[in-house]
């Protein structure tokens, strides 16, 4: 079976739940129909005793704490260890925004974060704007995967950032992970297509009106991509060629 390796782990899924939008349906919905095994989350989520999303999520289910609420390097470091103390493991996705109108990622922190937390134990997957400078120097700062946004967060847009994403995929060694703006199955499943090695998704799934549904289709998706690009697509030609020979008409 084609396993999905991150960090020194394996994993049958390659779709990847936010959970933003907090909701234990969507929850169980992304793990029950939609098979996913790894579930993000902010601290706030963890910490809160009244809303405390670790309830939710069986114990089989690996934990991506992300440092949202961070605005610079120190500020995620200081996340990612109280994510930690609470027993949120290694794994850590590096979200750091500085505006609040875009909410793009501020790419220059986020790798002075990367550092940071690869050196104290860390296995950073980390957020970013598409731009293949900064995705080089977060792999070198220790990124175990690289996030980019498909289009702005919570957006449903799709895949706005398809050609440079294409451009990671093409010149990073290291796992692609489309995260944020993807609003339907098929543009998970053009990702994977791609050579994406997972997607994420959160708002799509949240505001559809059968959260079951669209769960499922998109686990669909990503499998039907990932097994596209495994078989490699078919060539593309600018003219007509029949698919059947042109010989052997009746008279």
């Amino acid at each position: 079976m084609d396993k999905f390796k991150l960090g020194g782990k394996e994993f049958n899924s390659r779709f990847i739940i936010g959970s933003g939008k907090f909701d234990p349906n969507l929850i169980q919905a992304c793990i029950n129909e939609g098979e996913v095994e790894i579930v993000t989350m902010a601290l706030r989520r963890v910490h809160d005793k009244n809303e405390n999303i670790t309830n939710f999520i069986p114990k089989n289910i690996t934990l991506l704490p992300n440092t949202s609420g961070a605005r610079n390097a120190d500020e995620a470091l200081r996340i990612a260890r109280l994510a930690r103390e609470l027993g949120c493991g290694e794994f850590i996705k590096i979200e750091v925004i500085r505006e609040s109108k875009y909410l793009f990622p501020d790419n220059y922190e986020s790798t002075k974060a990367t550092e940071l937390l690869a050196k104290d134990g860390f296995i950073p997957l980390v957020y970013m704007y598409p731009d293949l400078n900064t995705a080089r120097d977060l792999l070198n700062a220790g990124a175990a995967a690289i996030m980019p946004l498909a289009a702005p967060i919570g957006s449903n847009k799709g895949m706005i950032n398809r050609d440079i994403i294409q451009i990671l995929i093409d010149e990073i060694k290291a796992p692609i992970i489309v995260d944020a703006g993807l609003g339907r199955p098929s543009e998970a499943c053009l990702a994977m297509e791609m050579g994406c090695a997972a997607v994420m998704a959160n708002t799509a799934i949240a505001t559809a009106n059968d959260v079951k549904g669209m769960a499922k289709a998109f686990a669909g998706a990503i499998k039907a991509g990932r097994i596209a690009y495994l078989s490699g697509l078919g060539r593309v030609r600018d003219t007509a060629q029949a698919s059947s020979p042109l010989t052997g008409f009746l008279e």
